[in-house]
């Protein structure tokens, strides 16, 4: 599949080459291997609950491509599944009338969400026996690639490797539907390391789409940070939006919607209206 292609560009950081062995000084020090970039690499979760979880999703999937009752599918980490949680009220309102599903993980990461589109959620909806094929994917992912400290947490070039790589397989499984690609939410409280790992990610992958640097230009893909939307003017997070300054509340969920609501109308309006 083309996805391959792209995501066998992100797996390796290049290294210096390593000189002829006979023109290389005695005790000299050999360049490190090039090293895997862990964020686009598809990985699945080895957790039972994530694979019947995973398991459901592709089941949707199965239902979507026989049926066609698939619009909208939102694709991302906790966050994402929260939709289910404290944003069942707005996703009732907002989305559930627009034939939206919800694909998102608590814990995933960018390389866990490559395994998932890439291995059966979104197999056959880009041609259902009957109905439509979906209009729209949403994707916010990469704030669990952002912590656990050094050697787990990735750099925000690899952020962007992985989410890059996620967004071409999702093109090449969907190429019909448009994709909305979020800038990472903001976290903690007050500005810190992490929340600044998350605007350098965000700055890189800004101009997903567009074909720069030897990517394939995707018309369908357009990128929206809505990241203002969820923080004070002092540059804090409250509690009434994120009560543990990462996951989102009723409201949180609100702004969201809210914020997103032009390009869902621009690329899956309700239908028969």
């Amino acid at each position: 599949m083309l996805y391959l292609a792209f995501v066998s560009l992100c797996l390796l950081q290049p290294a210096p080459p390593v000189p002829p062995a006979a023109s290389a000084p005695t005790g000299a020090t050999q360049p490190a291997a090039p090293q895997v970039n862990s964020a686009a690499v598809p990985a699945p979760r080895p957790d039972k609950w994530w694979q019947e979880r995973n398991d459901s999703f592709n089941a949707r999937a199965k239902q979507g491509a026989e049926k066609g009752d698939i619009d909208i599918i939102f694709v991302g980490d906790s966050i994402t599944q929260g939709w289910e949680g404290e944003g069942k009220a707005v996703w009732k309102e907002r989305f559930a009338p627009r034939n939206a599903v919800n694909f998102g993980i608590g814990g995933d990461r960018t390389q866990h969400v490559l395994y998932r589109v890439s291995t059966g959620n979104l197999d056959g909806l880009d041609s259902p026996a009957t109905g439509n094929s979906p209009r729209l994917v949403i994707l916010m992912i990469g704030t669990n690639n952002t912590a656990g400290g050094p050697g787990v947490a990735n750099s925000a070039q690899q952020i962007n490797q992985g989410i890059r790589a996620d967004v071409r397989a999702i093109h090449d499984k969907l190429p019909r539907a448009d994709i909305l690609v979020l800038g990472i939410f903001p976290r903690s409280e007050k500005p810190d390391a992490a929340r600044e790992l998350i605007v350098e990610t965000n700055k890189l992958v800004s101009n997903i789409g567009q074909g720069i640097d030897g990517e394939p230009p995707m018309p369908r893909v357009r990128y929206l940070d809505i990241s203002d939307k969820f923080l004070e003017k002092n540059g804090t997070i409250s509690k009434e939006i994120m009560p543990d300054f990462l996951h989102l509340s009723e409201k949180g969920y609100r702004i969201w919607a809210d914020a997103i609501a032009a390009e869902v109308d621009r690329s899956a309006p309700v239908r028969g209206k």
